[in-house]
């Protein structure tokens, strides 16, 4: 069975529902409020587990009742918690704010994740065992760093989410595999607004990009081949949040069990359209016999 590692974050999400999300200096009435377990680690890691995987999670919670919770969940959608650590003080959090087409902004505070500044024992063992690693930025970059230098030194697949958006250092860029951005990050790393162009200038940097973009698919580029487009099934989106990690836990699972790329890609993009028709990130996330209802090759 295909194993993947995830060193990332957890954050417990607070999710507000509105008609319209506030401008700055506005007071809006939403109509619904939500703590849905989250954080872009954890939620590729449920991705990828419900998407068929054995999965285990490197990382930190704090001692409090959100971190508990998030243990919880991760360990009841069968993610591997043995290397989740729980530390003094809170866990993190994600402020989000959902309006009614779907979209969302976020504001995260790392609390717990503030703390993975490092590979503890036993992490580097366990990451060379995995056939890939799922790697985000919520957690402080000398960890994502270690992180990714630690697959390379033993042939593990790197798949990165450049997510927030920052400058990356040449020594994390250099032993990444696939670097997943949506449009925004892949504008924000390259100055480029074309997501082909941002594709083509982000290849001189990693040897395989993806570009997500939302309901239209995703653009996919390795060095030496033609662009590669893929479509989104076209459907009615209530909430958003947790769509991109959905479609690379999905996409880390697929590659692993070496289907074709185009394959790979419209399998993964078929797991987010299913989880933009619920509400919440990690609690909309499919499993794998519903990717394989829904898809169609």
């Amino acid at each position: 069975m295909t194993h993947i590692v995830v060193l990332g974050s957890t954050n417990m999400d607070l999710v507000t529902y509105v008609a319209k999300a506030p401008q700055r200096g506005e007071t809006v009435t939403g109509r619904e409020f939500r703590t849905i377990p989250g954080g872009k680690g954890a939620n590729q890691a449920i991705a990828a587990a419900r998407a068929g995987a054995t999965v285990s999670m490197v990382g930190a919670v704090g001692n409090d009742a959100f971190g508990l919770r998030m243990r919880d969940t991760l360990e009841h959608s069968g993610v591997d918690t043995d290397f989740l650590r729980t530390v003094e003080g809170p866990s993190g959090t994600a402020h989000i704010v959902v309006d009614d087409e779907g979209g969302n902004s976020i504001v995260v505070i790392p609390g717990a994740n503030g703390t993975v500044d490092h590979l503890s024992p036993g992490d580097e063992g366990l990451i060379a065992s995995a056939d890939a690693l799922l790697l985000q930025l919520e957690i402080p970059l000398a960890a994502v760093v270690a992180g990714v230098q630690a697959a390379h030194r033993h042939g593990v697949r790197t798949v990165l989410t450049p997510s927030p958006a920052q400058p990356l250092p040449p020594e994390l860029l250099a032993a990444t595999d696939l670097l997943v951005p949506n449009e925004y990050e892949a504008v924000t790393l390259t100055g480029r607004t074309d997501p082909r162009e941002a594709a083509a200038a982000l290849l001189e940097l990693v040897p395989e990009v993806v570009v997500t973009l939302g309901a239209t698919g995703c653009l996919y580029r390795s060095r030496g081949t033609e662009p590669l487009v893929v479509a989104a099934p076209q459907v009615t989106a209530v909430d958003s949040t947790g769509a991109g990690d959905t479609f690379v836990g999905a996409l880390a699972v697929a590659l692993a069990e070496e289907k074709p790329v185009r394959e790979a890609l419209s399998w993964a993009a078929t797991a987010a359209a299913i989880s933009v028709q619920r509400a919440g990130a990690s609690a909309s996330m499919p499993y794998r016999p519903e990717i394989e209802d829904q898809y169609h090759a």
